[in-house]
């Protein structure tokens, strides 16, 4: 219970998550094998694991995911830095946009012949990775390079490390039935319809952008419900979860393995 002197009343506590949890159970990923991202100043995925927790080979962590009624579940867990901050870096320390909101219309007029990675490792190198030493850098920069380039790298270098945890978490807990199908995403980020489509293609599989983006709001505020009687079992939950949009890989093939390619290249210079 809360103290009376706080509201004027006694609230009881029906239900506390962490915020990655809370946006897990939001976005309904209740059945093992579900993936979310979230999309802030930096990038959390979650993968839900079921009952077992998975001890992690490749540096993510586990973590509970929820727990009702005393039945507990799992998740895998990976921690992006920077996202969001890499747009904020062009809008406050470059300069080269006045809003976020901007970058995707500049990434969607690059240059296609230029691939300029970013890593932007400004305050070291989350999962899988773990190296705080670590500082950003830009790769294939020409005379060329301008304001377009910047904002599709910036964009780009989310999707890249959004790619680095899937393929971790696949490493970690290998399921023929529920490997990597779709990602439900949420955050500032995902409203960007540019940086979710790239961010299909570069992981080579679907995303999707629910109805409702506050998802962690949704899911603290389903667990006091959940407790008080007011919502449904996660069963029934689940199916009042609506889609907004789905994107799904259209890059070819062989460009996705070039540029995830040239992204492990820039990393490895890096780590090194």
């Amino acid at each position: 219970m809360t103290d009376p002197e706080l509201f004027g009343a006694a609230i009881p506590i029906y239900g506390v998550a962490g915020d990655q949890q809370a946006a897990l159970i939001g976005q309904a990923c209740f059945a093992p094998g579900m993936l979310k991202a979230t999309y802030g100043t930096g990038c959390f995925a979650l993968l839900n694991t079921g009952r077992t927790p998975v001890r992690s080979n490749n540096k993510l962590l586990t973590t509970i995911s929820y727990q009702f009624d005393g039945a507990r579940n799992y998740a895998l867990e990976g921690s992006i830095f920077i996202a969001g901050a890499a747009v904020q870096w062009l809008r406050d320390g470059l300069r080269v946009v006045e809003s976020a909101a901007e970058t995707g219309e500049l990434a969607q007029a690059a240059d296609p012949t230029q691939e300029v990675i970013l890593v932007p490792a400004f305050v070291g190198l989350g999962a899988p990775y773990w190296r705080p030493d670590v500082r950003g850098a830009l790769f294939g920069l020409t005379r060329a390079t301008g304001p377009r380039e910047l904002a599709q790298a910036a964009l780009e270098s989310v999707c890249f490390q959004t790619a680095d945890l899937l393929a971790a978490m696949q490493a970690d807990w290998r399921d023929a039935d529920t490997t990597f199908k779709t990602l439900r995403v949420d955050g500032g980020m995902a409203n960007s319809d540019w940086c979710m489509q790239r961010l299909a293609d570069i992981v080579g599989g679907t995303v999707d952008r629910p109805q409702i983006k506050e998802t962690t709001a949704l899911g603290a505020a389903y667990l006091a419900g959940l407790h008080a009687g007011f919502f449904p079992e996660p069963d029934r939950f689940s199916q009042h979860w609506r889609l907004e949009r789905q994107f799904k890989p259209q890059m070819d093939a062989a460009l996705r393995q070039r540029k995830l390619a040239a992204w492990t290249s820039a990393v490895r210079r890096l780590l090194a």
